[in-house]
């Protein structure tokens, strides 16, 4: 099994209630099961950018123990 830490930046932060989690699950997980585990009742939104220890990654990258996890709402360009 591995521990994720999880992120969460401005609207969504607000959207799930608070800034960050903490998930224990079962190897082989990727970004977008990580958001699966934690918010079953809520799809992943549209659009959303997701990091793996700082960098940007798709939502199929593959988590490992201790990766940390960070969801960011599009930005939006003007």
């Amino acid at each position: 099994s591995m521990t994720v830490h999880v992120r969460y930046f401005a609207s969504l932060c607000d959207r799930v209630g608070r800034a960050e989690d903490r998930l224990d699950a079962a190897d082989g997980l990727t970004v977008a099961g990580v958001w699966a585990a934690l918010h079953r009742e809520m799809p992943l939104p549209t659009n959303v950018l997701a990091a793996v220890n700082m960098e940007y990654a798709g939502l199929e990258h593959a988590v490992r123990d201790g990766d940390e996890v960070a969801f960011f709402p599009p930005v939006t360009g003007g």
